[in-house]
């Protein structure tokens, strides 16, 4: 059994892996690790260079059903005490996965792990949230999140960046570093594959949070997720992720609460497609999220 397997899907993003692939190698630490990429794609160029450059990476190829489906695929061929489910357009940038191993190894009640990420510009990113609820949808939609000394039911993010230098517990973390306890993950059964993608993450934590683990900030690695704003501005992936959001809902919450829960969703998405919100692009995917929550449009991927 290895200490540590890590899982990258790439869907049509082998243009990533190189520095993926590198950065994840020299921060190792050390650990006893097996590497899976799971070409998600359709044009087979992340199966060419993996099989071409990198001996030490085991390539899966899969046909496209979706995010968490690809990770579970790979989950089933792996044999490790930990595993690492890492996006592609991700840079390590300094710490080792040893020292977060290790952290894990130190507290057995830790059941997955985020870490400290940087954007595209370099900035912290918040990426610890609490679950999804009626307020935090309806504070996020009026902008109230970012208030100093928000209460926690008014948002959904842990906006104060300074938290991010210190180890923390919440709800859940972004997919795209998640470090989980291979005996938790063996607990709650991966990822719901009925999640094309978004919201799997959140899934996945509520039901290890339900399960009695905890999950934990560690600000003792830090990446780079140049891909963090990306859903924003991208009308098709806005619809996805609203799609998304309401299908976690159907899931998790009784008849009423979705109703309000959707409520606060197409307010939010309403107000973000109005000027002088954000720029336009960013007003055109608010306005696709907003059709999708309405039910006039459908999503890219179910």
């Amino acid at each position: 059994m290895h200490d540590l397997a890590v899982i990258v899907v790439s869907t049509d993003q082998a243009h990533w892996l190189p520095p993926c692939l590198a950065t994840l190698r020299s921060h190792l630490g050390g650990l006893d690790a097996e590497v899976v990429v799971v070409d998600n794609g359709s044009d087979r160029a992340t199966q060419r260079l993996v099989e071409a450059d990198y001996d030490w990476v085991r390539v899966l190829v899969r046909p496209n059903r979706g995010f968490a489906h690809a990770n579970n695929e790979a989950l089933a061929t792996v044999d490790a005490r930990h595993v690492l489910f890492l996006n592609p357009d991700t840079e390590l940038v300094s710490g080792t996965l040893a020292d977060v191993v290790a952290e894990l190894d130190r507290d057995t009640a830790i059941g997955l792990v985020g870490v400290r990420q940087l954007d595209a510009r370099g900035a912290v990113y918040p990426t610890m949230r609490n679950f999804p609820s009626v307020t935090r949808a309806l504070g996020d939609a009026l902008g109230l999140e970012r208030l100093p000394a928000r209460p926690a039911w008014l948002g959904e993010r842990e906006t104060r960046l300074d938290r991010y230098e210190t180890s923390f517990e919440a709800d859940w973390t972004i997919g795209s570093f998640m470090l989980v306890r291979g005996e938790a993950l063996a607990a709650v059964g991966g990822f719901d594959d009925g999640f094309f993608v978004y919201s799997e993450e959140v899934d996945l934590c509520l039901r290890l949070r339900a399960a009695g683990w905890k999950v934990v900030h560690l600000p003792t690695l830090t990446i780079l997720h140049h891909g963090s704003t990306v859903r924003s501005v991208d009308p098709r992936m806005s619809r996805q992720n609203a799609y998304a959001q309401l299908q976690y809902a159907r899931k998790h919450f009784s008849r009423a609460t979705r109703a309000a829960f959707r409520g606060a969703l197409l307010l939010r998405y309403a107000l973000r497609s109005l000027p002088p919100v954000g720029d336009a692009r960013r007003r055109a995917a608010a306005r696709a999220a907003a059709t999708l929550v309405l039910g006039r449009s459908e999503p890219p991927f179910a």
